[in-house]
């Protein structure tokens, strides 16, 4: 029998073969993150939902300590020499995020100082420059998830954004799971919320907070998810 060679089909061959090249083309992301636990669940989970290969996002705990300095200089030393133990190339990535809390750790300005030196400055495996960027969240990364529920204006401390977390998750503890799915359906609220926050700070001293970069990463990451269903 003759080979198709149809108008439909080979629009529909040129769509797959479209679809192949934007999979293999899309940009390999590396999480280094401060907690162990909380935010690498938090992060696999969205790429569980959205089916987004380890390929394409590897999310790594800091092994370096819990400073923002050291888990941005983690997240440097991890692109630039790799860890064949965990799976990791080196230069294997185009982007790179530090995600850090402020909390009352002394390194919080210099850390941030560090990722924006280092944004643009490293190229990766395809000679491209890297964008490398701090994911911080003041007082801590749960206030992003309150996000989700509450407008928060004022500052808070760890302990009070904790308390009234618990008012919508009850059991929330650090290291818990299912908590996007728990969250999704109020994302684009915490997404505001947390724009609206970022402006805030960047008209002025950054101060206590609240604040948070989280929605950037997020939105990223299930924008790349939804890009290849």
């Amino acid at each position: 029998m003759g080979r198709d060679n149809s108008p439909k089909v080979r629009q529909k061959a040129d769509l797959a073969r479209k679809r192949d090249r934007s999979r293999k083309s899309r940009d390999r992301i590396l999480i280094v993150s401060e907690g162990t636990k909380t935010e690498p669940n938090y992060l696999n989970e969205i790429c569980h939902e959205y089916r987004i290969p380890t390929a394409n996002v590897v999310v790594q705990p800091g092994k370096d300590g819990t400073g923002p300095l050291q888990v941005v200089r983690y997240a440097q030393r991890l692109f630039t020499e790799g860890d064949h133990h965990c799976g990791i190339f080196k230069k294997a990535f185009e982007w790179v995020y530090a995600v850090f809390d402020r909390d009352e750790h002394a390194s919080y300005e210099e850390a941030l100082r560090l990722a924006e030196g280092l944004d643009c400055s490293l190229r990766n495996d395809l000679n491209k420059k890297v964008r490398f960027l701090a994911i911080a969240s003041v007082p801590c990364f749960e206030l992003w998830l309150l996000l989700h529920f509450e407008n928060v204006q004022a500052p808070v401390s760890r302990n009070e954004v904790s308390v009234r977390l618990k008012r919508y998750l009850p059991k929330y503890e650090k290291g818990s799971k299912a908590i996007y799915k728990e969250t999704k359906a109020k994302l684009p609220e915490a997404i505001l919320r947390a724009e609206r926050l970022k402006k805030k700070a960047e008209r002025g001293p950054q101060g206590e907070g609240p604040f948070t970069t989280l929605h950037e990463l997020v939105d990223q990451l299930t924008t790349m998810g939804k890009s290849q269903i």
